[in-house]
């Protein structure tokens, strides 16, 4: 099995990049883990106590059931990989049954910042994208998909994303074998990636 990792900030465009990758490649062949499935249970809180959890800190994933779960897939285990629910702040009750693939591709914002986490990881990739990007990025999401309002978005961008993207994000940019710009140049290094994975399936990994 081969295992990529994709980060780079909030709103960076990481999810496009998976895409772009994976696009190209048999379906039956690729497994996506997004490191936002693995984000603590929070039953024992209030609604309001969570809302206030800090997502964009290392201690609010739980890496531990993460790298289990990477390394039952790697032993061609099944896992049942956790749902997340950004409404409530929590996960729900039901999970995912994901099966192990040739190619598995992990994201999020803070997979490069658990060392346990990197040693699994063979190909790191971190997506570089312009801070005002971001930010525009992440208010379309969170007002969209997440039912955020705007003043609660912008509040949690100066308060944690910012500070946190320095502190934890931009750091990690180091570990990264590839640093891809999420703009109209990254084809080149996107195709890399792609020539390296293709490389791999036809050595039958």
């Amino acid at each position: 099995m081969l295992i990529i990792g994709i980060a780079g900030g909030t709103g960076s465009g990481k999810t496009t990049v998976v895409n772009q990758i994976i696009n190209e490649l048999p379906a039956e062949e690729v497994t996506v883990i997004s490191q936002d499935s693995y984000y603590n249970k929070n039953e024992n809180l209030s609604y309001d106590e969570r809302s206030k959890i800090n997502f964009d800190h290392p201690r609010a994933i739980d890496f531990e059931l993460l790298v289990s779960h990477l390394k039952s897939l790697k032993n061609e285990e099944i896992i049942e990989q956790p749902i997340y629910s950004f409404a409530n702040h929590n996960r729900i009750k039901d999970t995912i049954k994901t099966h192990p693939r040739k190619v598995l591709i992990v994201e999020g914002i803070l997979i490069f910042t658990e060392k346990k986490l990197r040693d699994l990881i063979d190909i790191k990739v971190f997506v570089h994208a312009d801070s005002d990007e971001r930010l525009i990025r992440r208010l379309r999401r969170d007002i969209k998909e997440r039912g955020r309002d705007i003043d609660e978005v912008l509040q949690r961008y100066q308060d944690t994303l910012k500070p946190m993207h320095q502190q934890f994000i931009e750091p990690t940019k180091n570990y990264a074998d590839i640093i891809i710009p999420h703009d109209k140049y990254n084809t080149v290094a996107i195709d890399v990636v792609r020539t390296v994975i293709t490389e791999r399936l036809n050595n039958d990994i």
